[in-house]
């Protein structure tokens, strides 16, 4: 256990009676055991000063792929967590998409062991269907007693609307979470990007926007019907937030996520072709990246993910046809947000998650256990592969200018700065 005093930190938390005041803060054992102007060092602690150091609750990422088992050579579980542990998230959501898929008890079981003795805490989630494949259940409530926090196949729509069905029934009888990304296959076709001007212009093949609506509208319906927890990732149109909205408005009990990506860039970075920018779903129109920054404020998105997905060099620079989906997010995540958002509203929507998926949060109070994210709001730099610690490097933020600087995290009783 590292006990430390975390000396003259602005503290970031609405739930907090020293929300944005600047304490020096004790810990010890792992626990907050006092906040003070001025903290006496009576027992030789160890004193961390930081530059404009802020304190939040630790950040929850609700989407990271990290490879292992079976991906290596993309990421392994032990450096995907150090990434998260510098990039500021205490916890964060595995998703099941290696080989094997986590599709059953021991491979939670793997997952769970393989992430021990870390700062970031792995929280897997379990597929939803046999293999990811969209045809049989997997074993659902095996995975939960094994530490699966939700279930959902990583990127896959569900085709079969009563497997839909059955899984939001089913998951009810021990207060599950079904995962339902959005993007109706036919639709989507063999498109790699947002149809519209843009994919007219460059030639490449489009995607409409409907095909993640149209999926949306079905899965809310089912939702009606059945009952039961639902979230839907990474949502990238107007429509979709308020059809989230009036679902909300109706009282189902369904949240939703909007990915660092989403937020921040817009299709036409995709003008060079750069195969970086090729993500599920794909980069949308400047109107819609507007109205998800306008669905982050007025509460409609319930939180923010990174949607980290680190691919091998051989799968990704390739023709932009031919290319994998996904970027790296961890280490830009909180640079590039604040961009485009207040800091306060960042660490509500890095940390909402945790409530959505069943985990502690824990206040930044005396006698709470100490989960918190250190960093500094205000420095500016320029996001380059030097800053990029994954073993994979397919960022779609090189280049970008990142405001605010993240220090680390403390957690589990480890100091990682």
């Amino acid at each position: 256990m590292k006990n430390v005093i975390l000396k003259q930190v602005t503290i970031i938390d609405a739930e907090s009676k020293f929300h944005n005041q600047k304490m020096d803060i004790t810990i010890e054992n792992g626990k907050i055991t006092s906040i003070d102007k001025t903290a006496k060092n009576a027992k030789n602690l160890e004193e961390v000063s930081l530059g404009n150091l802020h304190v939040s609750q630790g950040w929850f990422d609700s989407s990271v792929s990290l490879g292992e088992p079976g991906f290596e050579d993309r990421e392994t579980i032990a450096n995907g967590l150090n990434v998260a542990a510098k990039s500021g998230f205490t916890d964060v959501a595995l998703q099941p998409n290696s080989y094997p898929i986590l599709d059953n008890q021991s491979a939670i079981s793997f997952v769970k062991n393989k992430s021990n003795g870390f700062a970031t805490n792995l929280h897997p989630i379990g597929a939803l269907t046999k293999n990811s494949e969209g045809e049989d259940l997997a074993e659902l409530f095996d995975m939960k007693n094994a530490g699966a926090i939700a279930f959902g196949d990583y990127n896959k729509s569900m085709d079969k609307a009563n497997i839909q069905k059955i899984a939001l029934q089913y998951v009810q009888d021990f207060d599950g979470l079904v995962i339902s990304f959005c993007q109706e296959k036919t639709l989507k076709g063999n498109g790699v990007m947002n149809e519209g001007i843009v994919s007219t212009k460059l030639g490449l093949k489009g995607i409409p926007a409907m095909a993640e609506e149209i999926d949306l509208i079905r899965n809310l319906s089912i939702l009606e019907y059945t009952g039961g927890k639902m979230h839907v990732p990474t949502i990238s149109t107007a429509k979709s937030v308020a059809l989230i909205k009036e679902a909300k408005k109706k009282g189902l009990n369904v949240t939703c996520s909007v990915s660092v990506h989403h937020l921040t860039l817009n299709e036409t970075v995709l003008e060079g072709f750069d195969s970086r920018y090729k993500v599920a779903p794909p980069l949308q129109t400047e109107t819609n990246r507007k109205a998800l920054l306008k669905g982050i404020t007025d509460g409609t998105i319930d939180m923010i993910t990174s949607d980290h997905n680190p691919i091998d060099i051989e799968h990704k620079k390739l023709e932009f046809d031919l290319a994998k989906n996904g970027t790296i997010g961890l280490e830009a995540a909180f640079g590039m947000l604040q961009n485009v958002l207040p800091t306060e509203v960042i660490i509500e929507k890095l940390t909402n998650g945790k409530t959505v998926f069943g985990l502690e949060k824990n206040k930044i109070e005396v006698g709470q256990k100490a989960c918190l994210s250190l960093f500094n709001p205000n420095e500016k730099s320029t996001f380059t592969k030097e800053n990029i610690l994954s073993k994979s490097k397919n960022s779609a933020f090189l280049g970008q200018t990142l405001k605010g600087k993240v220090y680390g995290i403390y957690n589990n009783g480890k100091l990682e700065v």
